[in-house]
Parts: structure tokens; sequence; C-alpha cells
């Protein structure tokens, strides 16, 4: 059975100071497994100190992952801003490689109000140049997995995803399942509805994708638009007791990343809960 590792997005509050070291020693000292690495205002960490950050998690037995910066939209009406998405993706597979993470995500594009046919098309054209630099590089090490995500106005749903992954050799997806939840308006959250979205990765991608899969976890205030802004576990109607269940029962591996305001205490809460499942 493939091991599934949870973690935090971000430094965990406990650490001893906001720098990514302190975050990797902390996410050992709780007894968890994975650091998600957040660039959400952009990449300013260089190579030097991305390859010590891998070194320190190699050693204290830490997965790395990443998110990208938010100001990503592949889809941008604007050259210039399309091209700096694409420049922020890059940056990001870099400071990944470097780190030697095993998966890095970001939210790819907004529809802004287009035909989605054609936004996939567009968003499907620059993941493939994302993709060739990386090749050209030989920083093709970490998985490129964009995001499931929170909002219709967003591209990035399930059947979104799956399709990319299939068109484009080498991407990987990132199930955020309170996005899910909150895109739906509330539905995605049962057990048999997350046990369909693991099914679907298996049978159009194949079993490996479940073996390696980048998770977000969190609760999630929503409303008619979608995702508002993210909860702690318990104070919100996400039943992650059942998701952690459908994941155990699909032998899911990979990493879980907690986006909850309670980073760490709600990513021990769902490791404690998983590991009872036995």
């Amino acid at each position: 059975m493939a091991e599934l590792l949870f973690g935090t997005g971000g430094v965990p509050h406990s650490a001893r100071d906001r720098s990514g070291l302190a975050g990797i020693r902390r996410i050992a000292e709780l007894g968890l497994g994975n650091l998600e690495v957040e660039f959400v205002h952009g990449v300013r960490t260089g190579e030097e100190k991305c390859r010590l950050y891998g070194q320190t998690a190699r050693e204290l037995g830490v997965a790395l992952t990443c998110h990208g910066p938010y100001y990503v939209n592949l889809n941008s009406n604007e050259p210039e801003k399309k091209e700096a998405s694409i420049r922020r993706v890059l940056n990001t597979a870099r400071a990944a490689y470097w780190m030697g993470a095993e998966s890095y995500t970001f939210h790819a594009a907004f529809f802004m109000k287009q035909d989605p046919e054609q936004v996939y098309t567009v968003v499907r054209e620059a993941i493939e140049r994302i993709m060739e630099e990386i090749d050209r590089e030989g920083i093709a090490g970490p998985r490129l997995s964009p995001e499931l995500t929170g909002k219709p106005t967003q591209w990035g749903s399930l059947g979104e995803l799956i399709r990319l992954c299939q068109d484009v050799k080498g991407v990987h997806p990132c199930i955020d399942f309170a996005h899910a939840h909150a895109r739906s308006g509330g539905a995605e959250n049962s057990y048999d509805e997350f046990c369909a979205t693991l099914e679907a990765i298996k049978s159009e991608l194949g079993r490996q994708y479940l073996d390696r899969l980048h998770i977000h976890v969190s609760g999630i205030e929503y409303g008619p638009k979608g995702e508002r802004h993210h909860l702690v576990l318990q104070e919100s109607d996400l039943k992650y007791e059942e998701l952690l269940r459908a994941l155990r029962d699909y032998e899911v591996g990979g990493t879980v990343v907690c986006e909850s305001p309670s980073l760490e205490e709600d990513a021990a809460l769902m490791k404690a809960a998983y590991e009872k499942l036995g």
C-alpha cells in the first residue's frame, strides 16, 4: 500500500519562526510528514536556500511540495500577464526541483466569460510550453500538478484536470476536496462522492496516479459563487472522516496538505483519524 503523508500548507503556526527551515523542523517535531512551501506572492527563494530546504527535509524524513504564486492566469487576455504567469509557474518548477519536492501546484486560469472549450485549448497550449521548457532545462523531477479550483469561474474542474493529464504527458492533478465541495455548491461531500473522484482518476488516468496524489483538505465556507474562505475542519460541514475512509479504501498514497486556519492541529487530527482506520 502506498504511503499517505499528512502535513501543512505553509509553515506551522507553532514553528520557531516563519522560515522554511523552521517549518520543516517543526513538521518533523510534530510527527507529520509533509510541508508545502508556499510562494503565494512570488518565488523569491534562491537555489542555494532551496537546496538547503531539500537537504534538511531529507535528513528529517519530511516530504516537500510547493504551491505557486496566486498571480497566475494562463488565460489572461493581456499577453504580458499571460507570459508573466508562465514565468511564475516555471519559477515554481525550478524551486521545486532544487528542493527535491514531490509535486508543485497552482491555480491555472480563469474563464474570463469565454467558451470553456476555447479556454481549455489555451490552458493546454500554455502547459505544453511549460513542460517543453521543463524538459529543456532538465528539471522534470517534481510533478506539475494544477489544482482543482474552488469557483466555477476558475478553470480546474475534475474533468478538466483529468483531460489535461491525458493530453499532456507528465501532468498530474492536485485534488482539493474542499474546493470540489465549494465549487459544487455543497455536493461532493460524501463517501460515495469521494470514491467517485478517486475512481475517475484511477479509471481515466491509471492506478499509478493514486499512488502519488497531491491532495488539499480544509474546512471551507462557500456560497452560490463557490469558495469564500477556509475554515477549521470541525467548524465546517466537510465530512473529512468519510474522505479519509475513501482514501484508505482506495489505498491512496502521496501527500494530504492541510490548508485549515488551524494548520498543524487539523493535519494532526486527520493523521490520527486516518491511522485509526487500520
